[in-house]
């Protein structure tokens, strides 16, 4: 599917410049996940997940590594990341699933965090301010 009218392309990479991607369609949702797995996984209060369709995902430079861990809603997760720095890229196999889980911070330009859905607020940081108006769920949505 062609990106909408009006959306920009999307691009980002890892931090040694081995990885590039580009995404041609608009993404599909936008999470800010409070869980311990991507606490750890971003080093910071919380991750940012931006849901893209795979066949919007082009890998444009290098290869990317991936490793497999189970999640805190017992689902397994597939994670892709630049075997030379480390960074994680993207979760979720493009290749056999429809959508992928694009890092936020890999992103070139930062994505507006306004409309984000919050979850597993549960396992929120203390002192995390979550915005009255975003949706937000207790652990993972249905």
């Amino acid at each position: 599917m062609s990106a909408r009218a009006g959306h920009r392309k999307l691009a980002g990479g890892c931090q040694c410049g081995a990885v590039r991607y580009e995404i041609a369609g608009a993404p599909l949702e936008l999470y800010a996940c409070h869980c311990r797995e991507c606490r750890k996984q971003s080093a910071s209060a919380f991750g940012i997940s931006v849901i893209v369709r795979s066949a919007d995902v082009q890998l444009i430079r290098g290869k990317l590594q991936h490793w497999s861990r189970f999640a805190d809603s017992g689902r397994t997760v597939d994670c892709f990341f630049c075997p030379q720095c480390g960074t994680r890229v993207w979760h979720g196999d493009k290749e056999r699933e429809d959508t992928v889980s694009i890092k936020g911070g890999s992103l070139d330009e930062a994505i507006d965090l306004a409309d984000a859905i919050h979850i597993w607020t549960s396992r929120k940081l203390p002192g995390v301010i979550i915005p009255e108006h975003a949706r937000q769920y207790m652990a993972e949505p249905d």
